[in-house]
Formats: C-alpha cells, structure tokens, sequence
C-alpha cells in the first residue's frame, strides 16, 4: 500500500517512522512546502529501515502521490502554548483550502487520516472540500479521540493495577477541552473499571476520577509547555488507523468523522467508536451514556457546530 504524508513536521515524520517500524505499507512519499525538509526528514526514516520491515520512503511532491491508497494530512500551523485547538481554525482552514483540492486532483478517491488541530473541525472541513471532489465522507477521518482514549486507558490501568491493553475505555467529542471520558462504558475484562479497582484492592474514589480526568484532558497541554508540541502518541496512532486501512482489520477506533447526527447536533465531526476497514469507515456504533455523559456529549457536539460554521474556506 502506497501512503503519502503532507505536512512532515514532527508529526508528519513521526508518523513515518511508526508506520516504517510496524511494517504498514509498501511506500512512504513526504511532502511539504519545505522541500528540503521533506528530503532530510525522507533519509532520515529511511537510515531505519535495514533494522525494520524494508520500505520505500522518499520526498516528493503532490503530483507524486498518484496511487496512494492513504494520505495522511499533518499540514498546518502548530499550536501554541496556552492556545486552545479551536484557536488554530482560522490559520489551518486556508491551509487545507489549498492542499485538498491537489491532494484530490492527483490521487483517485483517496482516505484522508487527518491529524491536524483543531481536528474535528479541519476533518470537517477536509470532507467538505474532498466531497467537492467526489470523495464520500467514510474515507475522511480524523484521528480524534484515538489517543486520547489511550491516555486514559493508560492512567486507568496505572491506578487499577493491570497492563492497559486489557482495559477498554474510550473519550467520545471532541479531541479537545469539551472531550467526555466514557466513564459508565469502562471495563477491564468484563468487570467495569470501579470493580476491577476494588478486587484489586485499589478503590476508584470520585477524587480518583476527577485526577484521570484532569489528566488525560489537560495531557497536551501539559506537553507542549514543556516541548512545543506532541508527535509520538499521535504517530503511533496515525501508523495504527494505517494498519488497520491496509489489512481490513475491521479494528474498533474511537475517531472523528462527520457524523449525520449526536445526541440531537446534525452534521458535526466528532468522535465515536467506528469499525475502521479497507474501505474508511465501515460503522458507527452508538455507545451507552448515562445521563451526564450524554448531557456532556451534547455540548461537546455543539462546541464543535458552532465552530465549524464559523469558517469559511
């Protein structure tokens, strides 16, 4: 599978390096408007490769994406400390205005993985233009909540006790401030995470909650006061949704397309649990909320409304 990246940052080049290591694809193509950017970023990945899975990996340019199967956008602006990702809008709409359309004009009906911020915002706005184009919305999807979601299995494990590849927990909305830890849904085993904490002998007070809360949610920002920006957990995620593209996994992600309708907002790109496939998107399952987590999903949904109709592009 042919995969082009745009926007090889350090997210972009990350991506690269995690889908190398996994062995996700055939060929890599970095492009960016820094040219020689994406030619030291492309021999760098490729100086890996004797000691992973062989690939191609070289820069190019948009026209070079021809028979792509993936094009993950990681173009834009980065964000910066102390700026909420909604405030990115403006500046990445007029980004993607451009590379969209060309990104289109050389590949035929590609899936977008779109990891820029504001995410569900620009994923919509991606599957605007890309349907000008004729690309259908299941093949745009924003990587969301994906790692949000693994940050909180990740301190929920850490509490409980457990290796956090045995617990199931998700962050639904916005991969952003308005995000909703899925609380009532977490399980670990087929125990919910408050059970499996007390056999454990680790209970899971509400102050507990209100700290993985915390944590997960404000994560991000946490790292770009102390190193700009983050680009590890969202390679390795982009690298993951790739897999999953390339082998038909069917594999259960919790990440962010423009969804029809949640919990009463129409037309809004959010995260839910999707079955991503060969094809994008293949289903979107409606989780069990209770009731403050669907009040709370609600204005997430609504957050992200008001913001997407602000643009113009």
């Amino acid at each position: 599978m042919k995969i082009g990246i745009v926007g090889v940052g350090q997210v972009g080049a990350t991506a690269a390096y995690a889908m190398m290591m996994r062995g996700v694809g055939s060929e890599i193509v970095l492009v960016d408007r820094n040219a020689d950017l994406a030619v030291a970023q492309a021999r760098d990945v490729l100086d890996a490769a004797a000691l992973a899975d062989p690939l191609r990996v070289r820069a190019g340019e948009l026209a070079n994406l021809d028979g792509a199967r993936v094009v993950v956008l990681a173009a834009g602006a980065s964000q910066r400390p102390g700026e909420s990702r909604l405030d990115l809008l403006s500046r990445n709409a007029e980004i993607f205005a451009e590379i969209v359309p060309a990104v289109v004009a050389a590949v035929a009906d590609p899936i977008f993985l779109v990891a820029t911020n504001p995410l569900d915002v620009m994923t919509q706005i991606v599957t605007v233009l890309a349907g000008r184009n004729g690309v259908a919305p299941h093949r745009v999807i924003g990587s969301g909540t994906i790692l949000d979601s693994a940050r909180f299995r990740t301190l929920l494990a850490a509490h409980i006790g457990i290796n956090p590849a045995y617990i199931d927990a998700r962050v639904l909305g916005e991969h952003g401030d308005s995000q909703v830890l899925h609380w009532s849904g977490a399980v670990a085993g087929n125990l919910t995470v408050a059970e499996a904490a007390r056999q454990m002998g680790r209970e899971l007070t509400e102050s507990d909650r209100s700290r993985i809360d915390t944590a997960v949610r404000r994560a991000a920002y946490a790292i770009i006061q102390g190193k700009g920006a983050t680009w590890f957990g969202i390679g390795a995620a982009l690298a993951q949704m790739a897999q999953a593209i390339e082998g038909d996994e069917r594999a259960l992600i919790t990440c962010s397309m423009l969804t029809e309708e949640c919990q009463g907002v129409r037309d809004v790109a959010l995260s839910l649990p999707r079955v991503l496939g060969a094809g994008g998107i293949v289903r979107t399952l409606t989780p069990k909320l209770d009731a403050r987590e669907s009040d709370a999903l609600k204005r997430s949904a609504e957050t992200l409304k008001e913001a997407a109709e602000g643009v113009r592009f």
